[in-house]
């Protein structure tokens, strides 16, 4: 069975036969067996040279590396072998044609704004004053559907999230400090939890697209430009609320991370490791965990659902079927 591993220690790593190891700056080793690791996450200063990559590219591994800070610096992608070039095509065309992108651009935005406000309703009925905020979540999925191109969509959806994030103090039962969403860099410990959680659900986006033939630098909700994957950001907005909120929630308000686990330097604010693993735990538990699908009427983890989505895009696509994304049922 494939899973993700996490390293935070300073070290080596190194292959020997049928296995990686890290060999951390006390000389200590842990064994990985190559076949076992679906993605690598390295946090700590770490060297490794050319034959490891190639070694580890051929099991289809991908390595995400995040510097010092804990900031998402990149990913090591072994060369894509599901490829289609009739996809990628029809993925251009509906880039390219207004008419084609719009659709998809909605209906993504208006899942995850409708996800947003099952989270809302859920603190709602434990007593928590949100109704004004979900009004206007409610209106924001309702100007959705009268925009007419993506930088009004953009605009409508920057609003929603705005109103959605100032409530997060409502929801969290801790004081820290929070007033508005900062990203570049984070400003308080709330803002360096949540870039942390969406920088974590971007790679795992990643990781589901180059297991399908869908081109990741296509996409239809976030323009197309260099140095990214956008196609992960327009479907990690979907699962946003589903991941990365509610663990962010639930850590906080059972304080399992406390401010003093965060530091501060100059303007910007940064995990320690401690608050790092206690949200990769969190984070790698729920994508592990399996719930009955409603219309499939199997029982899917929620890593898997992120790829039921990726097919979904390519029978838009391929076969013209409408989309309809992921929305929260419970």
């Amino acid at each position: 069975m494939q899973k993700d591993y996490f390293v935070f220690s300073n070290g080596r790593l190194k292959r020997k036969e049928s296995t990686v190891f890290f060999l951390d700056e006390a000389g200590n080793r842990k064994v990985i067996p190559v076949e076992t690791i679906r993605n690598l996450y390295l946090f700590g200063e770490l060297d490794f040279n050319t034959k490891f990559l190639t070694y580890i590219s051929q099991f289809k591994a991908m390595i995400h590396l995040f510097n010092y800070y804990g900031f998402y610096s990149g990913s090591f992608v072994p060369r894509k072998t599901l490829l289609s070039g009739e996809l990628i095509v029809k993925q251009a065309k509906h880039f390219t044609a207004p008419s084609k992108q719009l659709p998809l651009a909605k209906e993504t935005l208006s899942a995850s704004i409708s996800n947003m406000i099952r989270n809302l309703q859920y603190y709602l009925n434990r007593g928590k004053n949100l109704d004004p905020c979900i009004e206007i979540l409610r209106q924001s999925r309702l100007q959705l559907t009268q925009a007419k191109d993506i930088e009004t969509l953009m605009g409508v959806e920057g609003h929603a999230r705005k109103h959605y994030y100032e409530v997060f103090p409502t929801i969290i039962d801790q004081d820290l400090g929070f007033t508005k969403r900062t990203k570049q860099p984070p400003d308080n410990a709330l803002n360096a939890l949540i870039s942390f959680g969406n920088m974590m659900l971007y790679t795992t986006v990643l990781s589901e697209l180059f297991k399908t033939q869908l081109e990741p630098t296509i996409s239809y909700l976030h323009k197309p430009g260099y140095r990214r994957y956008s196609l992960s950001l327009d479907i990690a907005e979907i699962f946003k609320p589903v991941l990365v909120d509610r663990i962010i929630f639930k850590i906080l308000n059972r304080k399992m991370i406390t401010e003093k686990d965060f530091q501060s330097e100059l303007n910007y604010c940064y995990m320690n490791d401690k608050a790092k693993k206690v949200f990769i735990k969190e984070y790698d538990q729920q994508l592990q965990t399996t719930i009955k699908h409603r219309k499939l009427n199997k029982h899917y983890s929620y890593r898997h659902l992120i790829r039921l989505e990726c097919y979904k895009l390519i029978k838009t696509l391929i076969e013209k079927r409408e989309f309809e994304a992921f929305r929260i049922w419970w």
